[in-house]
């Protein structure tokens, strides 16, 4: 696919990368385990300072930017040949739904700090903003994702730290959340793998990606095309599993 998104090579216009399934699938893995020990924290089965040790709050920022990048990626695939607005409406509707969904229950058991504007959120916002940057030039794209990114981590006023803007991203002590994702730095990843795939694409780099091979990478790429499911189910998963452990230990 080219900068003005013309007709793909038929060969690949519908063809599926698992690569892209697998690396997909490790991120929710990584979003699974880094919520495990938040919650082993929360329940007071770790110390608490393990869950926000440096270390490990990078980790799950590295997960988080892994996840907005392949918005883009997947964002690329879906508009080979023209972007099919009634399917791209109908992800996103699944998507915006399961963030309020979250929103409203956060809202009910934890009030101060319910996810107001958490990964979910980003996600609609971000494939948004790629959807309306896929007939602009890959570097464009590429570029605007960078600056968001730079502009993202870089400035703060605490003007921004109200919920009604913190969402955006400028926030110097945002108001609490147990899930946060504002639009300023984390749509730039989104925008920068867009450009990314779309030259990729172009240039058929990703036909020439070695195919998964084993047991371990099909399962994988079969986790990665349930990510959305596995998200809204982990949590409620976990703590059905770890509270009946913390009341028998007492």
């Amino acid at each position: 696919m080219d900068i003005s998104l013309s007709q793909p090579q038929a060969a690949s216009r519908h063809a599926r990368y698992p690569a892209v399934d697998v690396l997909r699938g490790w991120a929710i893995i990584g979003v699974v385990l880094f919520h495990v020990v938040w919650d082993l924290a929360f329940l007071g089965m770790i110390p608490a300072q393990w869950a926000v040790h440096p270390a490990w709050i990078a980790f799950g920022r590295t997960v988080a930017a892994t996840f907005m990048l392949l918005v883009g990626v997947s964002l690329a695939l879906a508009a080979r040949g023209g972007l099919d607005p009634g399917a791209f409406g109908a992800r996103l509707a699944k998507i915006a739904a399961a963030a309020l969904t979250i929103t409203l229950a956060t809202r009910l058991t934890m009030p101060g700090a319910y996810v107001y504007f958490g990964i979910l959120h980003a996600i609609v916002v971000a494939s948004l903003i790629g959807a309306a940057f896929l007939r602009a030039p890959s570097i464009v794209a590429f570029l605007l994702g960078g600056a968001i990114v730079a502009f993202g981590l870089a400035w703060t006023d605490p003007a921004f730290d109200a919920r009604l803007v913190a969402w955006i991203g400028f926030a110097a002590v945002p108001s609490p959340s147990v899930d946060f994702a504002p639009v300023f730095p984390w749509a730039g990843f989104t925008l920068i793998g867009l450009a990314v795939t779309r030259a990729a694409l172009h240039r058929g780099w990703l036909d020439r990606l070695p195919r998964p091979e084993g047991r371990l990478a099909r399962g994988m790429a079969l986790t990665g095309r349930r990510t959305l499911t596995i998200y809204l189910l982990h949590q409620p998963i976990l703590l059905a599993i770890l509270y009946p452990v913390v009341m028998l230990a007492g």
